[in-house]
């Protein structure tokens, strides 16, 4: 994609600045793109936590209503049954809403934490390109060294053949 609009760029402008601009500006496109991908999983997250949450209040503000009745009862018949239940109860709500808070928190890190590692390996391919295209160049080099010493080393050979045989001759 990147390599496109970098194509439709250089086509369509003139001047060396315009092109580099316009190919930030279709970076930083693709990137939001990107960006925005992942970040809707997380608000869908996030909201089915708030809807959770928006069910699980009012039941809480009846347990706090039920406790509260409960305690006044209490008061005339000696039972804590009913309190201790419901402080239970109460404290596995809570227990439910802080683990639901925890793991939109973390999903939201992983996301984010994904993204820069998308990011990473992006630029990491980037560098490996580079990387290999200069290790291709080298190994063109090289072998380019090798044939002519291999040359050289024929020819060494070659004279020093000639040198036996000439001397043979004689």
């Amino acid at each position: 994609m990147m390599t496109m609009t970098t194509m439709m760029t250089m086509t369509t402008t003139r001047r060396r600045t315009t092109t580099m601009t316009m190919t930030m500006m279709m970076m930083m496109m693709t990137l939001l793109m990107m960006i925005t991908t992942m970040t809707t999983i997380t608000m869908l997250l996030v909201i089915v936590t708030i809807m959770l949450l928006l069910l699980l209040m009012p039941m809480l503000l009846l347990m706090m209503r039920w406790r509260r009745r409960s305690r006044t009862r209490t008061r005339a018949t000696t039972t804590t049954t009913t309190t201790t239940t419901t402080k239970m109860m109460m404290m596995m709500m809570m227990m439910m809403m802080m683990m639901m808070m925890m793991m939109t928190m973390m999903m939201t890190m992983m996301m984010t934490m994904m993204m820069m590692m998308m990011m990473m390996m992006m630029m990491m391919m980037m560098m490996m390109m580079m990387m290999m295209m200069m290790m291709m160049m080298m190994m063109m080099m090289m072998m380019m060294m090798m044939m002519m010493m291999m040359m050289l080393m024929m020819m060494m050979i070659t004279m020093k053949t000639m040198m036996l045989m000439k001397i043979t001759i004689l």
